[in-house]
């Protein structure tokens, strides 16, 4: 509709790529259209942006050099791009295109010693094609003398060999003159056939080494299916090889093979917040804090900026690193803008305050919750926001009465839902006696028992895990009578329904103790998603079916709360602004700066210098640049708005 209006069609790429800058294919559709209404340097600087928002392409890099070598008559030039290229993706397993193009305009430059030194390279890693490259490497020795094949450098090398060969062999001549005549030298011709073994001795070598690495990584490679970025899912197959690929070379023990996977993962996994909180880790626990610091700024303020769980990894790192002001920014972050109300982010936020001391803002962050959700109606996330406050001041304040207090308090302005009874169960468990057992039975028989004045919409299984609950503090605390009265409730409810064998075994000891491998259900209506997934090794202390902790006493003073379900985003949260006010905001810039330096990205954090590390790195690179969004696990419904 506008193909004749370059700067509609600008406006229209600029807007899209700053969102999803790994499609290097809308790049090159970019770059084609400057090529066609606009100059040669606008499509120099659509193919620059492009470079620094997917650097470790191998295709965009290859649309790149394939345009300079159409435009520039000058080698060198066209040279040092590719060599830009390949020190980001030269030991890419699927680099061989990019390869092949470099050999191919060396072959129309007729520069032997050249063509000879790219085979030489792309013999030393694995790749896709590493045989055709061998074949063609000796297909090239086969046709060529040696004396074209060598570099300078190689010449000059093999000339002083030989130099220091001969004046070995003339401080040895002690024969007399006869024996001498009768002992021909090694012919010039013979040198050159031991000089060109040797030659190729030395990158067959390089080629079985290559090999033998290959054999350990073929069944990685050949499992990845989609390298390149796409918003859609990827299968669980293909996310758990990545996992396995990545903890493999980890293993290996070289940092430069270990960015370039995580770099390629984060192409096709862009949108997968644990592969960007894993890559992270790798990097701080490897002593690069650079590289941490940047894969973190382009998760947080591109890739995955709308998922909450990748803020609050960036609050716990920034906290761990003692940067509070920046663990506040990531907390409020997600308070007012990412998820207004998502419980676990008001929990974490209200546990570093008290490891900092700061009980009253602690404090002040759950009552600031509550009094939002309550003006809201049906809300969900009130009952656990009670909840876990009553369980804060509890356990962390010591505050037992005004915990009660605000137990009693979400009785009056909540409905009755199984986690709220459940945690005044708790409650009372961990009290002295006497137990408030006529109160409690009272509350149990109203929720698990309906009427018509009260029409429970509670599903059967929570009403019968609740009454099971129930019976086990019962057979602690309670009498004879108390126990017989919920016996003959529960089995009147419950037994014609056949009671389910997890409910039948539930043992007292079970729900006194915080049972950390029980992760599987939630106390949320099954349709809540969970933001949790991006924490493989998060331990929840939140046993199966129960919307509180178990046993509170044996949690530790100021330990960081889990908390499994995870709340869809709610839109209007303007209130969520009074979090905090004091605190320094995060600023997340809605683009990327288009007249960026080539690798410096984002502007807000320090850049990684590629200098520092272990592999090569072009004079006109001087920086990590990025690569973009998803969920931790196949996206839930949570994120279905999203995709």
């Amino acid at each position: 509709m506008s193909e004749g209006n370059i700067l509609k069609i600008r406006k229209v790429y600029d807007a899209f790529l700053v969102e999803f800058p790994l499609c290097y294919g809308y790049w090159k559709k970019y770059a084609d259209h400057e090529a066609r209404l606009g100059s040669m340097d606008k499509v120099v600087e659509v193919y620059e942006r492009a470079v620094q928002g997917v650097t470790y392409s191998v295709d965009m890099w290859l649309h790149y050099c394939i345009f300079a070598i159409s435009t520039y008559g000058d080698p060198e030039t066209i040279r040092r791009l590719f060599e830009r290229g390949l020190a980001y993706v030269g030991t890419d397993y699927l680099s061989f295109p990019l390869w092949d193009k470099y050999i191919e305009y060396e072959y129309t430059q007729q520069d032997w010693s050249r063509v000879a030194l790219l085979y030489t390279r792309v013999l030393e890693n694995p790749n896709q094609q590493l045989d055709r490259y061998f074949e063609g490497f000796k297909e090239l020795v086969a046709n060529r003398p040696l004396s074209e094949l060598r570099t300078g450098e190689e010449a000059a090398a093999a000339a002083l060999e030989n130099s220091e060969n001969g004046g070995q062999e003339v401080e040895g001549e002690n024969l007399p003159n006869a024996v001498e005549q009768s002992s021909k030298p090694v012919s010039a011709s013979l040198k050159d056939a031991e000089e060109l073994e040797k030659y190729i001795a030395v990158r067959e070598e390089m080629y079985k080494k290559a090999k033998e690495f290959d054999s350990k990584i073929i069944g990685f490679e050949t499992a990845i299916r989609r390298p390149y970025f796409h918003v859609r899912p990827l299968s669980g197959v293909e996310l758990e090889n990545w996992h396995n690929y990545l903890h493999f070379i980890e293993g290996v023990g070289d940092l430069s093979k270990v960015v370039k996977l995580y770099e390629r993962c984060l192409i096709a996994c862009a949108n997968y917040p644990e592969y960007w909180i894993r890559y992270v880790r790798c990097m701080e626990a490897s002593g690069s804090m650079d590289l941490a610091e940047n894969a973190l700024a382009r998760a947080t303020q591109v890739f995955v900026k709308r998922q909450p769980e990748i803020h609050l990894f960036a609050a716990r790192f920034r906290e761990q690193h003692a940067d509070v002001a920046g663990a506040r920014s990531a907390y409020q972050l997600v308070h007012t803008e990412i998820s207004p109300g998502l419980l676990e982010a008001i929990i974490k936020h209200a546990n570093m305050e008290h490891r900092f001391g700061n009980l009253e803002d602690a404090c002040s962050l759950y009552e600031q919750a509550i009094a939002i959700e309550k003006g809201k109606e049906h809300s969900q996330t009130l009952p656990f926001l009670f909840a876990q406050y009553s369980r804060f001041l509890f356990l962390v304040a010591g505050k037992v009465e005004k915990a009660r207090d605000i137990l009693d308090q979400a009785l009056e302005n909540t409905l009755l839902s199984k986690p709220l009874i459940e945690a005044l169960i708790h409650f009372e468990s961990v009290q002295s006696l006497p137990k408030r057992m006529d109160y409690l039975d009272s509350l149990v028989d109203k929720f698990i028992v309906p009427t018509a004045d009260n029409p429970n919409v509670a599903s059967i299984t929570e009403r019968e895990e609740l009454s099971s609950i129930f019976l086990e503090f019962l057979d602690l605390f309670g009498d004879a009578e108390s126990i017989k009265k919920a016996d003959d409730r529960h089995a009147k409810l419950f037994l014609s329904h056949g009671s389910s064998p997890e409910s039948k075994k539930r043992l007292a000891e079970d729900y006194l103790i915080s049972d950390k491998t029980k992760l599987a259900k939630s106390s949320l209506p099954s349709s809540a998603p969970s933001v949790m997934g991006a924490y493989p090794n998060a331990q929840n202390q939140w046993p199966a079916g129960y919307g509180l902790p178990q046993g509170w006493p044996q949690v530790a003073q100021g330990q960081a709360q889990q908390w499994t379900p995870g709340y869809a985003q709610q839109s209007a949260y303007s209130a969520y602004g009074a979090y905090g006010t004091g605190y320094p905001q995060q600023q997340v810039p809605a683009s990327v700066p288009q007249n960026a330096a080539y690798g410096a990205y984002p502007p807000t954090y320090p850049t990684q210098a590629f200098g520092q590390q272990s592999y090569a790195q072009p004079a006109t690179a001087a920086t990590l640049t990025p690569a973009p969004q998803s969920s931790a696990v196949p996206p839930t419904a949570y994120y279905g708005s999203y995709y």
